[in-house]
């Protein structure tokens, strides 16, 4: 029986003069005005879930919050991967692909692989914006901090980082806005709408996955920055799970699932301009849920190698020292090295080689220096991962016909 949409306000339009910028069909150059999209102000708007819908955000907090109690904090290696896992996942919905190896190399400066560069930005940015959000607050500086992160270093849009736009910008379409899947409201409005947004992340009346839901689409919707909105309203969500407590050591990595079925996610962006509202609440519920399930197998075989490492390869001395820094961050740098051992070049060379030999660390770099390492376990985990949620989103969406 198809489920009854509860009501959430719609957008509106604007129609905007427009004159090309550049050459291009006739029909973009004669083009004199566009349609442009106007979120509606959400700071006091009201929606509740019917009993199906407010039983599944429970599962799904739930599972947030085992994930967290019983695998974060114990085990910080986990939020080490999954704080790169969700970059990876996050970087590739916005057609950016590299891998944990890729990353390690860009943490060094090496810029070979683009993406890879986009992903090492991505990750800080979602951490910044998510530890912030531990006071209990999400602000609109820890939010253009987080974009300046992500955009600084970016050749065509460093000069917007950390900013609210002052253009028209648009999604599709190509150059010109006329053929354009979106349209978000002019730069004028963006400060007001974004002020409006801040209220609602600090509301309490709504359960707080479907607080995160409806604020990443609002947050797309105006799309406040020249680029990586998408990324960091990806990494808003995260922080409003942190904000509201229910999780306060991990990054659930969302964006493994969305990107699953990444059409669909934009189809419920698309959606939600329209009113509807509910669909996406109930998928990144699941989402949610099921990136928590897979991650639990995550932590539990990444506890499994931890203990053999330290029973092993990593179990005396300066190995056991880098061992147990492996537990915070799967990717190992010449510099971290330095600080971990005291600057004793011998010893660096001597764990690295051991440690290489052993199968814990492969390495990323040829160079001499600056070198860089990537965790071989979590690494493979990493990968795994993302084909278990991809297999467990693909397989639900077959069953229920999506």
């Amino acid at each position: 029986m198809p489920r009854t949409e509860h009501p959430w306000p719609a957008h509106t339009t604007t129609t905007l003069p427009w004159r090309s910028a550049v050459r291009g069909p006739r029909p973009d150059r004669e083009t004199a005005s566009i349609s442009a999209s106007v979120p509606p102000r959400i700071a006091d708007a009201q929606w509740t879930p019917d009993a199906d819908t407010a039983a599944l955000l429970d599962r799904a907090a739930t599972a947030v919050r085992d994930l967290d109690e019983h695998h974060g904090t114990g085990l910080t290696v986990l939020g080490g991967v999954l704080d790169r896992t969700e970059a990876v996942a996050s970087s590739r919905i916005e057609d950016e692909s590299a891998t944990l190896d890729d990353f390690a190399r860009a943490a060094v400066g090496i810029r070979a692989n683009s993406s890879a560069t986009a992903m090492v930005r991505a990750g800080g940015a979602i951490d910044g914006l998510v530890a912030a959000a531990s006071s209990g607050t999400i602000t609109e500086d820890a939010l253009l901090a987080a974009h300046r992160r992500l955009m600084r270093d970016d050749p065509v849009d460093g000069r917007y980082a950390g900013r609210w736009r002052d253009v028209q910008n648009w999604i599709g379409g190509g150059p010109t806005p006329r053929l354009a899947r979106h349209v978000p409201p002019p730069p004028e409005l963006v400060p007001d709408l974004m002020d409006d947004l801040f209220t609602f992340l600090h509301r309490r009346d709504l359960h707080p996955i479907a607080q995160a839901a409806i604020a990443h689409a609002q947050f797309e919707s105006i799309h406040p920055f020249t680029d990586g909105n998408g990324r960091i309203g990806r990494a808003l969500v995260a922080a409003v799970l942190r904000r509201r407590g229910l999780a306060r050591v991990v990054t659930v990595p969302v964006a493994a699932a969305l990107v699953a079925e990444r059409d669909r996610y934009f189809w419920h962006l698309e959606r939600y301009r329209r009113g509807a509202v509910d669909e996406w609440i109930r998928d990144l519920a699941i989402a949610i849920g099921t990136v928590c399930d897979e991650a639990t197998l995550t932590a539990l075989l990444l506890d499994e190698v931890a203990a053999d490492r330290a029973a092993g390869a990593c179990s005396r001395g300066p190995h056991a020292v880098v061992g147990r820094a492996l537990v915070d961050d799967p990717v190992l740098t010449e510099e971290r090295l330095e600080l971990l051992l005291d600057g004793d070049e011998q010893a660096i060379d001597v764990v690295t080689d051991d440690l290489c030999q052993a199968g814990v660390l492969r390495p990323v770099t040829e160079r001499r220096r600056r070198r860089a390492w990537s965790t071989v376990a979590a690494a493979d985990e990493i990968a795994a991962f993302g084909a278990r949620v991809h297999a467990a989103v693909t397989q639900r969406a077959n069953r229920v016909g999506w």
